[in-house]
């Protein structure tokens, strides 16, 4: 066999620190499968998931909870296509894939041969970089490119942004190796690590943004989405102090309990023009990828503030209010801490900071009187009553965050609710284990968490780069992969739950996933958006019904079953469907997709009643 350069890619994945591995079965990517299979730092670890786009998924979920290069092998023509939908979604997410597609000769390309499609650069612009693997390295310099190339990729991959990346490798035959002959790993390959620099502000630059910040008046930071980050936590707690600045973020911005807004979606949803001016802000500093509320772009978009700065330490920057004037080229931690010092007190710039500041829990000491929130609200809130709304008294983002959160406790209090997937959600949420990973499916789950809230101790995750709901039961399954001993949650639709269905086809147990089924027997959220619910075509064409469900999924992939239908129902289901020792359940709410769209109709037209 002519392979040694192959082979060698298993030794360069391992002297990288790659533990994951994620194989599709083929035959042209053999020599990748056996290089993976019979190194002994993979012996016994690798994962094989025969549907590539679950596949590519599944490596996904494993990354973002791991925050570590996981790769992904598969076979020449379509399989690689199929990863495509993961690949995006790592890519806007900046999830670190490397992804090795075995690949005919080029000599054999456009020839009409069997599995045989143009994959140089299959993922276009949505891959950081693509590169070709040697078809010959038996000459020492096409040796040295092999291995050159694949420690590119890997150092790629991981490089801020993080993201996917793409190697090519064609492949002749044989295949396999012959009986009795071993894979020999060289020891000597070529290794290139690339360091990645914590970059701090220099001195003049943080005076600069110092006096910008004394002089802006209103200052407003929004939190995109992002992991999990105790340092981050630390620091944007000690800015928004020390600057008196307001905090907003959505649920999967994952700011812990950072004193600040969460309810935005709601009350920016009712707020008549002039009660949104006097929430305009001077300064606007953003950071982190994504939001999922609507309003609040929106909102952002219409507000006009005079600065907008985002924090990005490497990459392209969106636009995404249409007011962006400066880039702060570092990571959102340093920056924070470096600026979290108040007028008050004095600040050397030529001490420069070294080390961040960590803490083990997003908790902290004492409060900021700030971000109060007024314990005396009325429950008038929600009959538009409520005095902090009034004329008399300018709104503030606190203010109306504390009337939101207190009107979302008495609409849901209101008795003769019927059974509905809304106010399931809410009862779902309350339920959730400590320290969970929450997953949640795109369409309405998304909408529907971000509204309700989520625990400080949970952790978010989303597919909300493309915002797709191919693979959002993979996602969740890589995640429980990665993370056993955490519990692993996944809220999700019925659609996007069955277009999926794949996921659970691997041989690998999960006992720690758990997935909350909403089934309305259809594309629901047709009936809860502007544009289709008006539309005579809504039954056939949008909504698109289907009379599937989980109980035969669950059968065939061993998962435990426990279907409901009413809010007794659900209230004695919960406590056994999140009990640890139970092992991986889908728990499947039955709903009526007209009763919903009636329900999410009543609450928006309480939210107008109470907020305008």
């Amino acid at each position: 066999m002519n392979n040694q350069a192959v082979f060698n890619i298993a030794e360069i994945c391992a002297r990288h620190g790659i533990t994951d591995v994620i194989l599709s079965p083929g035959s042209r990517s053999a020599p990748l499968t056996l290089a993976f299979a019979r190194h002994p730092a993979y012996r016994g670890k690798l994962r094989v998931v025969p549907d590539e786009r679950a596949a590519a998924f599944i490596g996904l979920g494993i990354a973002q909870a791991t925050r570590r290069t996981v790769v992904l092998v598969c076979t020449s023509g379509t399989a690689g296509l199929n990863y495509a939908p993961a690949v995006a979604e790592a890519f806007f997410q900046q999830i670190p894939l490397l992804i090795l597609t075995a690949d005919r000769p080029p000599e054999w390309i456009d020839q009409l041969d069997g599995q045989t499609i143009r994959q140089r650069n299959l993922y276009g612009a949505h891959a950081k970089g693509a590169f070709d693997f040697p078809a010959d390295t038996t000459h020492p310099d096409a040796k040295w490119h092999a291995e050159r190339i694949i420690n590119e990729a890997i150092n790629l991959t991981q490089a801020g942004p993080a993201g996917p990346v793409q190697v090519n490798i064609p492949l002749r035959e044989p295949f396999y190796p012959k009986p009795g002959e071993d894979i020999v790993y060289e020891q000597d390959v070529k290794i290139i690590r690339e360091d990645h620099t914590n970059t701090i502000l220099p001195p003049a630059e943080i005076l600069d943004l110092r006096r910008q910040l004394r002089n802006a008046g209103r200052v407003l930071v929004v939190a995109g989405q992002q992991s999990e980050s105790a340092t981050l936590t630390a620091a944007l707690y000690e800015f928004a102090e020390a600057q008196q600045a307001q905090v907003v973020a959505d649920s999967i911005a994952n700011v812990g309990d950072v004193p600040g807004v969460r309810r935005q979606d709601i009350f920016l949803a009712g707020l008549s023009k002039e009660q949104k001016e006097a929430l305009r802000p001077d300064l606007l500093i953003t950071f982190g990828q994504s939001l999922i509320s609507k309003a609040l772009k929106l909102f952002l978009r219409d507000a006009a503030p005079a600065q907008h700065w985002h924090l990005q330490p490497a990459g392209e920057v969106a636009d995404t209010f249409r007011r962006l004037t400066r880039i702060i080229r570092v990571q959102p931690a340093v920056f924070f801490q470096q600026l979290a010092v108040s007028d008050s007190e004095d600040y050397n710039p030529n001490v420069a900071v070294t080390v961040l500041k960590t803490t083990d829990s997003n908790g902290f000491e004492g409060s900021n009187p700030s971000f109060s929130a007024d314990a005396q609200m009325s429950q008038k809130v929600i009959d538009g009553s409520n005095p902090i709304l009034s004329a008399a008294l300018p709104i503030t983002w606190q203010h109306a965050d504390a009337a939101a959160t207190q009107f979302l406790s008495i609409f849901f209090a209101a008795e003769g609710h019927p059974f509905n997937e809304f106010a399931a959600m809410r009862h779902a949420l309350a339920s959730l284990p400590e320290s969970t990973a929450l997953h949640l499916a795109n369409s309405m789950a998304v909408r529907y968490a971000n509204i309700i809230g989520v625990d400080a101790d949970v952790e978010v995750f989303a597919n909300r780069g493309t915002s797709g709901i191919d693979g959002c039961n993979s996602t969740a399954v890589g995640a429980a992969l990665a993370q056993p001993e955490r519990p692993v949650v996944l809220l999700t639709g019925d659609v996007a739950f069955f277009y999926d269905r794949n996921a659970f086809w691997h041989n690998y147990p999960t006992p720690n996933l758990r997935v909350v089924l909403f089934n309305n027997h259809g594309g629901g959220i047709f009936r809860l958006i502007d544009g289709p619910r008006q539309q005579p075509e809504l039954d056939e064409f949008f909504e698109t019904t289907q009379a599937l469900t989980a109980e035969n999924l669950c059968r065939d992939f061993k998962l435990r079953y426990l279907p409901v239908s009413s809010f007794a129902e659900l209230n004695a289901a919960l406590p056994v469907f999140f009990a640890a020792e139970g092992g991986a359940a889908v728990l499947e709410i039955f709903t009526d997709s007209k009763t919903n769209a009636a329900f999410f109709e009543e609450y928006r037209a309480a939210v107008k009643q109470a907020f305008s």
